[in-house]
């Protein structure tokens, strides 16, 4: 084997190569150029021909919702290092979250939907297992069988509480309201982002509930930001509240958190793995998604929302200024006051003076290089936010649309 001197005094008489300092290769180079190559990481998405594209529509599940933070993808390869046992997992991390957002307790669920059966079931059948055992066939055990929730709450996703076996009870006035709470009625289900559709609101539908001994339940699952919704409802005194992890907290795609009144969480867990005698089996969550989503909280409720909304703001207002040039586009931002609470950009145009609508646009941008997808507006609009934009995209975007809305005529 050459020693350093050995090899150093060899490479000094090789030829003048193009790229070579004095006359010699680096001593540093030559032996990097001796060692293993390390591989260039796999193209996944373009080796199985997947589209990749910039997002400015927003936290869409179709979409994917977000992209993880670094931090977040750091702790969920950390974890995957180690073993431990999943219940003291969630014990532990259910400990900390709960104190951040001001619940009694909290747990780490597959999303807000999963949350929302979970929470139910346990409301269902306490820690009685046999009744754990026999969800959803609520009449084998007289389990109570019915949620009320008001018609401008009527959504698809409350088919995450008749997967319970129960069955929804609407209504619309307090009257009707204070009709329908029964002897089966086991809980009053409330959906914030749709909290304007009806007519009893969040604070007389918690105080019905407290009359009448009824636990109430709220999904906010795509209603953050603003950050303090995170424990507005549990300071509200709901019994248990549901919200996604995987869109503007950038957790796991597939987590969420399910917080509330301590024993229905003890309850809920019942129905969750590592159990595998009830419905929430294959609600499973595993270790580097817990961590994943208790990092992601952490830095949620931490991060500098001034400087972020600013961000946001500037990306939008350069968007704006870019497209509101071209003869025959308008513009207005606006902010939905009950979720996702962020700059949003709707440029439109009058659908009687062409035949380009809003779905020709989205086509486009989407047909586009780079491809790009931006949020339905209706016939003659698009919408564009610039939250899930990686640093640079916004004038990428800008750019494209002002190429596609130049084309109206």
């Amino acid at each position: 084997m050459l020693s350093r001197r050995k090899l150093i005094k060899r490479l000094s008489t090789v030829p003048l190569l193009g790229g070579l300092v004095g006359g010699v290769i680096p001593f540093e180079s030559a032996i990097a150029s001796t060692g293993p190559k390390v591989p260039a990481p796999r193209d996944l998405f373009k080796e199985l021909g997947v589209r990749t594209f910039i997002n400015a529509a927003g936290t869409l599940t179709y979409m994917t919702g977000s992209l993880m933070q670094d931090e977040v993808l750091e702790t969920i390869n950390y974890a995957s290092k180690e073993f431990c046992m999943l219940d003291e997992l969630q014990d532990k991390v259910g400990e900390k979250i709960a104190k951040l957002v001001h619940s009694e307790a909290a747990v780490v669920t597959s999303g807000a939907f999963s949350g929302m059966t979970l929470g139910l079931a346990g409301i269902l059948t306490g820690m009685d297992l046999k009744k754990v055992q026999q969800l959803p066939h609520l009449e084998y055990t007289g389990m109570k069988s019915e949620v009320i929730c008001q018609k401008g709450h009527d959504i698809v996703y409350n088919h995450a509480l008749t997967n319970t076996g129960c069955k929804m009870v609407m209504v619309e006035t307090v009257e009707e309201l204070e009709k329908a709470i029964n002897e089966r009625t086991a809980l009053m289900h409330f959906l914030h982002i749709q909290s304007d559709q009806g007519k009893i609101m969040h604070e007389e539908w918690v105080a019905i509930g407290k009359k009448h001994n009824i636990p109430t339940s709220i999904d906010i699952a795509a209603d953050v930001p603003p950050v303090e919704n995170l424990w507005k409802f549990n300071d509200m005194g709901f019994s248990f509240v549901v919200v996604s992890g995987g869109k503007a907290m950038r957790g796991p795609q597939s987590a969420g958190l399910l917080m509330g009144k301590k024993e229905i969480i003890a309850a809920a867990r019942q129905h969750m793995p590592p159990r595998g005698f009830n419905i929430g089996r294959g609600m499973k969550v595993n270790k580097e998604e817990i961590l994943g989503m208790f990092v992601a909280v952490e830095k949620f409720i931490n991060q500098d929302y001034n400087k972020l909304w600013k961000g946001w703001e500037t990306s939008v207002a350069l968007i704006e200024s870019t497209v509101k040039t071209i003869p025959g586009v308008s513009t207005h931002v606006t902010v939905n006051p009950l979720g996702n609470h962020t700059p949003t950009l709707k440029i439109s145009w009058d659908a009687s003076k062409t035949k380009f609508e809003g779905k020709d646009l989205m086509e486009a941008m989407r047909k586009g290089t780079p491809s790009i997808e931006v949020g339905g507006g209706g016939k003659d609009a698009v919408n564009v936010t610039a939250w899930m934009l990686k640093p640079g995209q916004d004038k990428i975007v800008a750019t494209r649309l002002k190429e596609e809305l130049s084309k109206i005529s």
